[in-house]
C-alpha cells in the first residue's frame, strides 16, 4: 500500500462530496442565453457521466469567463483529469462571486484535484474552506483526515477523525482511531505516538496494545511485542488477532510449544483466517508431526487458495515427504502467485 491513497479509490469515496452545495445568498451574474444554455447542457452530460463531451460542450465559449472556467475545471475532474482541472479552476476560483454554488463547487473541485494530483500542502487550505459549509460531510472529514496525517499534522488529523466518527477530539478513542488511520496510510511513528497517547488515557482501551505489539514483531522487537500483546488479551482475551500475532511472534522465536497454544486460540475464535492455520502448519513440521502440518496447510489453502505462503510450505513439506510430483505442483502455484503482483 502506498502512503497516498490509490486515485481510483479516492474518487469512488469522493463521489458524494462532489454533489453541487446548496444555494446560500448570493447568485452568480447571469450568463448570455446562449452561453447559459450551453452551460446548461455540459451540466447535463457531467450529471450523466459523461465529462468528456461536457468538456468538448464547452470548447466554444471564453474560458477566462469565471463560470465557463469553473465548469471546465469540473468536467476535467470528473473526467479524471485532476492536472488540466487544477489548471482551470486555479485562475477562477476567486473570482466567482462569494456565496454561490459555483464558489462553493469550484473550492471544493479544486482542493479535491490537488488532493488527487498528489499537492497535498497545496489542497489543504481548499479543503478547509469547505469544510465551513460541508461540516458534516464525512467524505471530506475523511480526506481532511488522510491529507494531515500525510502532511504530518497529527493533531488536526485526530480532530478530523474525531470528527468523523462522532468522539471527543481529545478522548482516547479518538487518539486510538488516529493511529488506525495511520497504520493504514503507513505512517507508523505518527500511528505509535498517537497509541501512546490513547493509553495514556486509558490503560484499558481494546486494540491499543495489539497494535503497538504487531509494531514491534515489524521492528523485530519480539520481547516487546509479547509484552504488549500480553496486555491486550488481559484487556480482551478473545481478541483472536491478538493472539494470532502473540503465535506470530513465538513462531519467529522458534518457541514451538507456546506457538501452538496461542494460534490455536487464535484459530478456534476466528475459524476462517487462514493466518494461524499458515503459522501452525510450519510449527508442526519444526516438531515432526507432518501429518497434522499437512492437514494445517491445506485448511489454509482450502480458506485462502491465493496465498502463497501455504503453497510454498506445504510444497517444502511434501519435499520433505517424499511426494515429488505434488510438490512440484505446490512450488508451481506459490511461484505463480509470487510472480502475479508484478504482472500488475
Amino acid at each position: 500500500m502506498t502512503r497516498r491513497m490509490g486515485v481510483s479509490a479516492v474518487a469512488w469515496a469522493l463521489a458524494a462530496a462532489i454533489a453541487a452545495p446548496p444555494a446560500a445568498g448570493a447568485q452568480a451574474p447571469s450568463a448570455s442565453p446562449d452561453a447559459a444554455s450551453i452551460m446548461a447542457e455540459a451540466r447535463t452530460l457531467i450529471d450523466q457521466g459523461r465529462a468528456q463531451d461536457a468538456f468538448q460542450k464547452l470548447a466554444g465559449l471564453d474560458p477566462s469567463e469565471p463560470r465557463v472556467g469553473h465548469l471546465q475545471g469540473v468536467a476535467l475532474y470528473h473526467a479524471d483529469d485532476y492536472v488540466k482541472a487544477i489548471e482551470k479552476l486555479t485562475p477562477v476560483v476567486d473570482k466567482l462571486a462569494e456565496g454561490t454554488i459555483e464558489r462553493r463547487e469550484a473550492v471544493q473541485v479544486l482542493g479535491l484535484s490537488l488532493y488527487l494530483a498528489g499537492r497535498l500542502a497545496e489542497s489543504v487550505p481548499y479543503l478547509e474552506r469547505t469544510r465551513v459549509w460541508a461540516v458534516d460531510n464525512l467524505e471530506l472529514a475523511f480526506v481532511l483526515g488522510n491529507v494531515y496525517v500525510q502532511t504530518r499534522q497529527p493533531d488536526k488529523a485526530r480532530e478530523s477523525f474525531a470528527r468523523l466518527f462522532h468522539v471527543t477530539p481529545d478522548s482516547a478513542a479518538a487518539h486510538l482511531l488516529a493511529a488506525q488511520m495511520m497504520v493504514r496510510l503507513e505512517f507508523p511513528e505518527q500511528a505509535e505516538a498517537q497509541l501512546k497517547k490513547a493509553i495514556e488515557k486509558d490503560p484499558r482501551i481494546p486494540q491499543a496494545h495489539y497494535l503497538l505489539g504487531q509494531a514491534a514483531i515489524f521492528r523485530g522487537q519480539l520481547e516487546e511485542a509479547r509484552a504488549l500483546l500480553q496486555k491486550e488479551l488481559e484487556v480482551n482475551p478473545d481478541n483472536p488477532m491478538a493472539l494470532y500475532r502473540l503465535g506470530d511472534a513465538y513462531t519467529r522465536e522458534a518457541r514451538w510449544e507456546e506457538a501452538i497454544e496461542a494460534l490455536q486460540k487464535s484459530m478456534w475464535l476466528s475459524p476462517y483466517f487462514s493466518g494461524p492455520y499458515i503459522l501452525l502448519g510450519k510449527a508442526y513440521m519444526k516438531k515432526g508431526q507432518p501429518a497434522t502440518a499437512e492437514g494445517m496447510l491445506r485448511r489454509a489453502i482450502e480458506f485462502d487458495p491465493n496465498n502463497k505462503a501455504a503453497h510454498y510450505l506445504l510444497g517444502q513439506l511434501l519435499q520433505q515427504t517424499g511426494r515429488a510430483e505434488e510438490a512440484t505442483r505446490e512450488l508451481g502455484i506459490a511461484e505463480k502467485l509470487q510472480a502475479e503482483p508484478e504482472r500488475r
